[in-house]
């Protein structure tokens, strides 16, 4: 019996990717094994957003070339956006590795295991539902590729334009997964709000939430990357009438100064960001919001790095995603600007904004003391059950039933800036 390893590293969506491709193997037969040492296919889901993940692939490339010199009867697949255009040159620079695929080409995947003799069908339009190792919670792509080229972005050279998925695909599968078990699945896109803007009948990401809302079994729905250019009012209108929606929106600024925006070409300035934002709160009823914001682009002077910081200040984030800026080889930015901020300045500011956001964080979670939460429990950390609000509160409680999958209302009698934690309110959820 053949046994697979699966390397993933970046994003959600690799992550969402790693787990179609080990329910494919998982299905022709194949068994998972915790170590590339004891595994005869390796299956690598990189990115290359940062240099530094970047390094990392190239880490474990040279290793396992290494260990395929030992045993030559080890196949190597990659995919992940370390994969561009010119596979070609791929695969001249790196002969160790057997097949080169892109993010979501199921289909090259599923022609080289049938040509190797692995399986005899493939089907790539309808995957099986992969083993989530007993998690309730799923995230699922529903479209591919951006539209936006974002200056300092890689992502559409290598993932291409944006491509949603049929949405009565969308909705078989999420029938699928909540048969297996599954209790809240997680849509995903580069551009998740740009959903449906290619197919024939227009649906668009409300459309899709109003669909799946209605599913028997399905206890919530939540949804990421959206760009602040795609956000619409009958969006916001439509998170906050459907009960299984939850309130809380990842909607990526970049950065607080127009100039700064301008450069990253993001499409909108501070001040529309700002208004949007006023009217997210205004039509969503207890929304918390989370951001990603780069440091140290080309060009970002002190003056912006503040604005940056205002702008963190004023809106009151409940999450920062913080990121310091990488060139990437073949984008906008690298061709256009000089990397002239200092490594040793980017990473003073990324220090500032990292503790500005701790204590508003700390600030925000502090409001929940003594409140109650709904938590959808996900697993057990260090002898504690945890799980997510839904507003996407990590939270931490202590109870002796078996509360794994469960809907646990949790009164939360202690706050930090990165979780909550408490005891159970009402365990009628737990039988």
């Amino acid at each position: 019996m053949p046994y697979y390893y699966i390397w993933t590293i970046g994003c959600q969506m690799n992550k969402a990717e790693s787990q179609r491709i080990s329910g494919y193997l998982d299905s022709i037969g194949w068994r998972n094994t915790e170590s590339y040492r004891d595994a005869d296919r390796v299956v690598l889901n990189t990115c290359v957003v940062r240099q530094s993940a970047e390094n990392k692939v190239l880490g474990t490339l040279g290793l396992l070339k290494g260990l395929k010199n030992e045993r030559p009867g080890l196949s190597i697949l990659l995919t992940g956006c370390f994969v561009e255009p010119r596979i070609g040159e791929l695969q001249k620079q790196f002969p160790q590795v057997d097949l080169f695929f892109k993010p979501g080409d199921y289909l090259t995947f599923g022609n080289w295991l049938q040509a190797q003799g692995f399986c005899s069908t493939f089907d790539a339009l309808h995957p099986p539902t992969a083993d989530n190792n007993g998690s309730p919670c799923v995230q699922l792509p529903i479209i591919q590729g951006c539209n936006n080229f974002c200056s300092y972005c890689i992502v559409p050279y290598r993932r291409g334009r944006e491509k949603s998925r049929p949405m009565e695909e969308i909705v078989s599968e999420v029938h699928s997964l909540v048969e297996a078990g599954v209790k809240e699945v997680t849509l995903l896109g580069q551009n998740v709000n740009s959903y449906g803007n290619d197919l024939l009948e227009r649906p668009d990401l409300a459309d899709l939430l109003t669909e799946l809302n209605g599913i028997d079994g399905l206890s919530r729905i939540r949804f990421l990357t959206n760009h602040p250019k795609d956000m619409t009012v009958k969006l916001m209108k439509t998170i906050n009438s459907l009960d299984k929606v939850c309130e809380h929106i990842n909607l990526a600024a970049q950065s607080g100064d127009d100039m700064i925006l301008k450069a990253m070409r993001r499409g909108y300035t501070v001040e529309y960001f700002r208004q949007l934002v006023d009217s997210i709160r205004q039509h969503i009823v207890n929304i918390s919001l989370s951001t990603d914001i780069i440091v140290g682009f080309p060009g970002e002077s002190d003056e912006q790095f503040e604005h940056t910081c205002s702008l963190i200040e004023d809106i009151g984030f409940d999450v920062v995603h913080l990121a310091v800026y990488s060139p990437r080889p073949g984008t906008i930015a690298s061709r256009k600007y000089m990397d002239d901020v200092p490594i040793e300045l980017k990473k003073e500011r990324f220090t500032k904004l990292e503790k500005l956001q701790e204590n508003i964080a700390d600030s925000k979670n502090s409001f929940y003391q003594g409140k109650n939460v709904e938590v959808l429990v996900e697993g057990r950390k260090k002898g504690k059950w945890y799980g997510r609000s839904r507003n996407d509160k990590l939270t931490f409680f202590n109870d002796n039933h078996d509360c794994m999958g469960k809907l646990i209302t949790v009164k939360v009698n202690k706050t930090s800036p990165w979780a909550l934690q408490g005891e159970v309110r009402y365990n009628n959820k737990l039988n």
